[in-house]
């Protein structure tokens, strides 16, 4: 085979040797095409996407001296450049030979600038695909002929119908490995068409092609006198694929600009719409209205804005807004929900567990999110809905989400700004899902708050004391029930009114429909959590004596509860220790496997690192430790 010349590329386009002013004129009146190129791994795409760069001559000479030494070195295509390296940027994807993180490549030709991003095509890597897509315009598809529709065919295609890609090339590639057979073309095609029925894609182009040998990728190949449809950069180039406008006004503020005492603008891009000085716009949440004074930018004030426009906006007179509102034109309202219904691909490898806290992020908003139901899980090579009761790495699954406060919101199909958002760790910080919002749970318009007359303050003074909760935290035996006990008599005896909420007490009523997998541990705290709060604004003293083994539900229950109301004690009494103490008799169980999912044993502890109180029941008597616990609650006072 042999290896590729500089002289072999095509002429250079005619904007490439206009003037430099000609040239920066047509860039700026092209408009701009976002592509992804997915697929099964080894079918091509980085090499398809280095097959671009090369023949739009996006490879500078130093490049290029770069990239065939590369060759060289890693030999993948014998004496040949290997064009996959263009793209393929990780060490770890160059020795491995496949891709793993999403590279972005930009290139132009006479009539289109594009933006290429190069996604994973191994099924572990299914988030990386995800975030390539979620701003893609167009899908390129990509089969070996050789091997047909293949799992990870099927899955990337669902994965680009769920984030709104309406638009598929099918680029069915190394036609030379089946002699450019007319009959496998035809074959694969017919196969995919049957996959993507039932995905709502708008338009899907088949091409035969190449990537290695450059056929039917800028000039209609030889090899396929049969075909007589579009190479595939004039499919790119031609292809209206861009997104139909969304006719609501949405800003959401991404910052205050406050540079001086006389100016204060509202900063961020317009998502959506469009926006003129004399408007009337509206703060989402707070309802609160005004009028566009002014349209500022770095370029100067404007008249009117469009969607994609940065802006800083000048009201006509003070608004609370800050960054995470969102506005609207007065005409036109938002709709804030606090539940609704979603699509989630969860991309961690930490399983998603209904109750658990987690972050979310939606437009510029944030706010505390927890999964409510998993309603199913979604088989992508079936599409099959199946029940789970957790989420595990690369699943897709539609959910119910509720959040701590109320957010503006669309629905995914209708505005991919309000639609679209992501879970984050709270601890973390690390992006453990995104999530399309499918549609809003009517129930958050109906139920609200009930406002009524006795307050919290009012049986605090009825008590003569403040209402809080001592969480107890530690190991199954640890001594956490016997300290609880201690503290409550003691309490007792000083007048005040308490409550014990009990691990095997609640267990036996309120939380008896739960296991002790991680899922149900996690529910099994949330109804806790949510039950001291109540008593806690009934005025009592609550004291909680749960193993509840993760930081996140601890972390839960204290937001929910409150930091000035919340106390924790950490029973911080060894394995060893708890093991002889053993009252239960349930580590000997765990050890002989009659007893699975054991904290400590077989499902972990997570031990809380900063504990308002750490007591060790093998250093410290019960009297010693209720001193501690005693001084704490009258500095809480």
């Amino acid at each position: 085979m042999a290896s590729l010349k500089r002289s072999t590329l095509p002429e250079k386009p005619a904007h490439k040797t206009a003037s430099v002013a000609q040239w920066l004129e047509l860039q700026a009146s092209q408009d701009l095409l976002r592509v992804i190129t997915c697929g099964s791994v080894d079918d091509g795409k980085s090499t398809l996407v280095g097959r671009l760069l090369w023949e739009s001559q996006q490879i500078l000479d130093d490049q290029l001296s770069t990239l065939q030494e590369d060759s060289k070195r890693h030999g993948t295509q014998g004496n040949t450049i290997d064009l996959a390296l263009l793209v393929d940027g990780l060490a770890a994807e160059r020795e491995q030979g496949i891709t793993i993180d999403v590279a972005y490549r930009f290139f132009s030709t006479a009539h289109r600038k594009f933006i290429v991003a190069d996604t994973p095509g191994h099924e572990q890597y299914t988030r990386n695909m995800v975030t390539g897509a979620s701003t893609a315009d167009v899908a390129v598809l990509l089969i070996d002929a050789s091997q047909g529709v293949l799992t990870q065919t099927r899955r990337h295609a669902y994965l680009a119908s769920l984030v709104g890609i309406k638009h598929i090339i099918l680029a069915i590639n190394k036609m030379d490995l089946v002699a450019y057979d007319a009959q496998v073309f035809a074959a694969t095609q017919t196969a995919f068409q049957a996959v993507a029925e039932a995905l709502g894609f708008e338009s899907i182009t088949a091409i035969p092609l190449s990537a290695l040998k450059g056929d039917n990728i800028t000039s209609r190949s030889a090899q396929t006198p049969w075909y007589q449809g579009p190479t595939l950069i004039a499919c790119l180039e031609t292809i209206s694929a861009l997104p139909p406008a969304e006719p609501k006004t949405v800003f959401p503020v991404q910052w205050v600009n406050r540079p001086n005492a006389s100016f204060r603008g509202l900063s961020g891009t317009l998502a959506s719409g469009q926006l003129t000085v004399g408007d009337d716009v509206r703060v989402s949440v707070s309802g609160q209205a005004a009028k566009v004074s002014r349209i500022v930018t770095a370029d100067g004030d404007l008249d009117s804005a469009n969607a994609g426009d940065a802006i800083t906006l000048v009201l006509d007179r003070e608004v609370d807004a800050s960054r995470g509102d969102v506005l609207a034109s007065a005409n036109q309202p938002l709709e804030i929900t606090d539940q609704f219904e979603a699509t989630l691909v969860w991309m961690h490898e930490e399983p998603g567990l209904i109750g658990r806290a987690y972050e979310i992020k939606l437009a510029n908003q944030w706010a505390s999110a927890s999964l409510t139901t998993l309603k199913y899980r979604v088989d992508v090579n079936t599409q099959a809905h199946e029940s789970c009761r957790q989420l595990g790495l690369n699943d897709i699954v539609v959910a119910n989400v509720a959040l701590s406060k109320p957010l503006v919101f669309d629905t995914y199909a209708q505005s991919h700004t309000l639609g679209g958002f992501i879970l984050v760790d709270k601890y973390t910080h690390t992006t453990v899902a995104v999530g399309m919002i499918r549609h809003n749970l009517r129930r958050a318009q109906n139920v609200h708050w009930q406002a009524l007359s006795v307050a919290r303050q009012d049986r605090e003074r009825l008590n003569g004391h403040k209402g809080k909760v001592i969480w107890f935290t530690g190991l199954s035996g640890s001594g956490k029930s016997t300290i609880a006990n201690a503290l409550e008599k003691e309490l007792h005896a000083q007048g005040k009114r308490t409550y014990i909420l009990d691990g095997d007490n609640i267990r036996q009523g309120l939380n008896k429909d739960l296991g002790f997998t991680d899922a149900d541990r996690v529910e099994n705290i949330r109804r806790v959590a949510e039950v001291a709060r109540l008593m806690m604004d009934a005025g009592l003293i609550v004291m909680t004596a749960f193993i509840s083994p993760f930081h996140a539900e601890r972390e839960m229950a204290r937001e929910l509860i409150g930091q000035e109301n919340f106390i924790e004690v950490f029973v911080n009494t060894s394995l060893e220790v708890c093991e002889q103490r053993d009252p239960k008799g349930l580590y000997k169980k765990a050890r002989s496997g009659q007893l699975p999912n054991m904290t400590g044993i077989s499902s972990p502890y997570e031990a809380p690192l900063n504990a308002d109180i750490s007591i060790s029941t093998t250093r410290m008597g019960i009297e010693e430790a209720l001193t501690f616990i005693l001084a704490a609650m009258a500095a809480r006072d």
